[in-house]
């Protein structure tokens, strides 16, 4: 089957107490470039004026509705279910969009096999000045078999932005609706599904992402919460099964051993409960699990006061550390001024890879 050359593309953006960013995501997704677009936003039952300031933005070409808080799964299915786009852009409501991310990526529709094919995109991390994103490639930044990416994904600890992606209607509809039961890493099981689903991926270098880090304000923060810890476990569990159902070599199994060491770091000690099961399904997989490794500015406290004070150390430092880079990164934003902000958008030739 031949690719789409002239799609519509749904830009889809689930929307929860977003009132600092949801404007500036919503003006990235009415600049594309790609003429051809409808842009959908879901407001999950925000609290705060997230709602009133999409509205002004409705029209256009943008649509805005709202629901009872259910999460971003719930949103996302939502406004899926609502576009008409032959193509699906997810986006984040606090993340955004270079101006030709979506045209560059259409472009390269003529390079793939058919609409199974998952494009990919460049992304960098930023938290108040985009201008400042650092764009790192990993071994995920190329053209790859799902069976390959998902095997890297697990071996090196690597992730991609829900927005690098650009995913056809046959795919999603192939993949089937996001799994409302995870309130975090919903979006990893997700494109797992889609990845299996896929002919493999297309990465097109000059698409480029630009990744809010939150912190511990972000949805994907799991931090001391049990149910994300659960939530998390659920996921893993559902990662190694996909990757096992199109390969289990000896490369496959190890793989997933690795992604279990590395995930254990959110368990232990709080939830021994779970470290034992993942331990279970490692020893199943022909390895074995180490208890997480702490740092050396870590590794005194647990050995004067026990594990449970090191990792409530290790979480509250993680969290003062974000709150100044996050408090400096404004700060200086606020410094540059009217010109900063009138960057907004002009970011097309910053940083190529």
């Amino acid at each position: 089957m031949v690719a789409i050359l002239n799609p519509l593309v749904s830009i889809l953006i689930p929307a929860y107490n977003a009132q600092k960013w949801i404007a500036d995501t919503l003006r990235s997704a009415i600049a594309q470039t790609w003429p051809r677009k409808e842009i959908i936003v879901v407001d999950d039952g925000s609290t705060d004026q997230t709602l009133a300031i999409a509205r002004r933005f409705e029209g256009d070409g943008v649509t805005v509705v709202t629901q009872k808080n259910q999460g971003a799964a719930a949103a996302r299915n939502r406004a899926f279910s609502m576009s008409q786009g032959d193509y699906i852009q997810w986006l984040d409501a606090d993340d955004l969009l270079a101006p030709d991310k979506i045209g560059r990526q259409v472009e390269a529709l003529g390079e793939c096999r058919g609409e199974r094919t998952l494009l990919s995109s460049a992304w960098g991390r930023f938290m108040y000045r985009h201008s400042r994103a650092e764009f790192r490639p990993s071994s995920l930044w190329c053209d790859l078999s799902p069976a390959e990416w998902m095997l890297r994904q697990m071996e090196e600890n690597l992730y991609m932005s829900n927005a690098t992606w650009l995913v056809s209607r046959e795919l999603t509809e192939a993949a089937g609706p996001w799994d409302t039961r995870l309130p975090v890493d919903d979006d990893g099981e997700y494109f797992c599904r889609v990845l299996l689903a896929s002919d493999g991926t297309r990465f097109v270098p000059q698409a480029r992402v630009y990744y809010r880090e939150a912190g511990s304000s972000s949805l994907s923060y799991i931090g001391q919460s049990d149910r994300k810890r659960e939530a998390q476990w659920v996921s893993m569990q559902l990662h190694v099964r996909y990757l096992r159902s199109v390969e289990d070599s000896p490369r496959a199994r190890a793989a997933c051993v690795m992604y279990l060491q590395d995930s254990m770091v959110y368990f232990y000690p709080e939830r021994a409960d779970i470290f034992e099961l993942a331990q279970t399904l490692a020893q199943e997989l022909g390895g074995q699990l180490e208890i997480p490794h702490l740092s050396w500015k870590y590794s005194w406290i647990k050995t004067v006061f026990g594990w449970r004070l090191a990792r409530c150390a290790q979480v509250l430092l993680q969290r003062f550390r974000w709150s100044v880079e996050r408090v400096w990164d404004k700060a200086v934003l606020q410094i540059e001024g009217p010109k900063a902000l009138g960057q907004s958008f002009d970011v097309t030739t910053r940083g190529r890879t």
